[in-house]
């Protein structure tokens, strides 16, 4: 689905073609007379007699060139209702061929001077479709031309266009399937992002083993392909001015390894590589619209398979921090990933904070379905400026428990600690724990797990189900909010 926007200063006055007009919630026509021609509008305050006045949008299709609609905008709409509008909008008129829409900008009752621009941007996100591998391909086009002195500034329309882009581009690569997008191809699309004016390093095999960072690798060791660790730096701030640090979870394919996922399961994990998607979509997004902050992200990128040469429950491995860790279950992966990221990302470049993002335990969907991401933290600033920004774009977060009695369940008699919680319950609790061990200096950090949330089988507000690139508009919303 293409949809073209473009804006008009002219007046609107009586459209030929489809029609969007804004009303109040109780569908007061009475303002619109010079909008309708008389005839439209006694045919359509009598249809509204008889209509549903609960609904937001009401359709009337008038004859087979024309639709008039009406978008019901009640008092005191959040951003994030107004992104739902358009989202709504697009359900209604995405189908049929006259898919033309004069829109009157002027007609918009709310005081929001940004309300079509975000309703457009509810528009767009909900739009998305990833049809890259379907070989009959239905070119559709929506246009929207916007009439009328009420629109956007420049500004933020290009602030809208980066988070779109951003959170698109995080879909893509979550939607893309495991032997097209293994770490060696994500490695290669990472390092084209230099165009953005992000600054991409890249750490191999070869980098990491001197580095020791034996924790990220042993989850590699079974495939053919690379196992990687990127960063992506956007300065948009002063040199001095500490980063703020995002990791993200990148296991492109997660069969499990030797503790073997059940084949029904396994479909579905191309998709655990969530986190790091997020993570890139946000930093292509900072830089897109030349954000005034310092940001890195970091991503580790691995394949977790099986063969002669992949790691074995009772392995033992040194991470990068030092520290050992009995692997007993091979498909407990991500926390070994994370965990050399982690302290990579504080050692190196001494964040303000580090907020990580994996598709890390089934647990968390038990706990929290798919309604809200599991937050843990260390501290309470963070954590709360997390939960309010999601608040404000709805990529909602639960904070769980963090607490120093759960490390007794991930303490290993034979190293440093062992990688799953054998006794019993707490799935998610133990895995933040685990991932803790690995702040060397008591960085304030925040672990998302977002397993319930990456990816949507029936679709949601904002996206028309597939990957929905939860987290990029969450943590643009809290860098927007906090820090610039």
């Amino acid at each position: 689905m293409t949809i073209k926007i473009s804006y008009s200063n002219k007046t609107f006055k009586k459209a030929s073609g489809n029609t969007v007009l804004f009303v109040d919630e109780n569908f007061n026509i009475n303002n619109l007379k010079k909008n309708l021609s008389n005839n439209e509008f006694l045919y359509i305050k009598d249809i509204l007699h008889t209509s549903d006045l609960k609904k937001n949008i009401l359709v009337f299709e008038l004859n087979s060139k024309k639709k008039i609609i009406l978008i019901s905008t009640k008092k005191n709409l959040k951003n994030f209702d107004i992104e739902n509008l358009g989202a709504e909008f697009y359900g209604r008129v995405n189908y049929g061929k006259n898919n033309q829409y004069f829109v009157s900008s002027d007609s918009i009752i709310s005081k929001n001077k940004n309300f079509i621009g975000l309703f457009l941007h509810g528009l767009k996100l909900k739009s998305y479709e990833f049809k890259k591998y379907k070989t009959k391909k239905e070119a559709r086009i929506i246009t929207i031309i916007v009439l009328g002195k009420n629109k956007p500034s420049s500004q933020n329309q290009a602030k809208f266009r980066a988070l779109e882009e951003g959170t698109f581009y995080a879909r893509d690569l979550v939607s893309e399937p495991g032997n097209i997008l293994h770490p060696d191809e994500y490695a290669k699309r990472l390092n084209s992002l230099r165009r953005d004016g992000l600054k991409i390093t890249i750490y191999d095999k070869k980098k990491m083993k001197k580095l020791g960072m034996n924790a990220l690798l042993g989850v590699g060791m079974g495939s053919i392909r690379g196992s990687y660790l990127v960063t992506i730096e956007w300065n948009g701030a002063k040199n001095n001015i500490k980063p703020l640090a995002f990791v993200g979870k990148g296991v492109t394919f997660d069969t499990g390894g030797y503790s073997l996922k059940p084949a029904r399961f396994m479909e579905d994990m191309t998709y655990d590589m969530a986190g790091s998607a997020a993570v890139v979509g946000l930093m292509k997004n900072l830089a897109l619209r030349k954000a005034k902050i310092n940001a890195v992200g970091v991503v580790g990128l691995v394949e977790n398979m099986v063969s002669g040469v992949a790691q074995r429950p009772g392995d033992i491995v040194k991470s990068y921090s030092g520290k050992t860790i009995e692997v007993l279950n091979t498909d407990a992966e991500g926390r070994l990933v994370l965990a050399d990221a982690i302290t990579f990302t504080e050692k190196k470049f001494k964040p303000k904070f580090i907020v990580d993002l994996a598709t890390l335990t089934g647990a968390i969907i038990v706990c929290l379905g798919s309604e809200y991401a599991g937050l843990f933290s260390n501290d309470d600033k963070l954590s709360n400026q997390i939960i309010n920004a999601g608040e404000m774009v709805e990529e909602k977060l639960w904070r769980m428990p963090l607490h120093k009695n759960y490390d007794k369940l991930m303490n290993s008699k034979n190293a440093d600690m062992q990688n799953i919680n054998y006794v019993g319950g707490a799935g998610s609790t133990t895995a933040a724990q685990f991932l803790q061990r690995f702040l060397i200096n008591k960085t304030p950090w925040a672990h998302l797990d977002i397993a319930g949330m990456a990816f949507s089988k029936y679709g949601g507000a904002l996206n028309s189900g597939g990957a929905t690139g939860f987290g990029v508009r969450l943590l643009n919303k809290l860098i927007e909010e906090n820090y610039e």
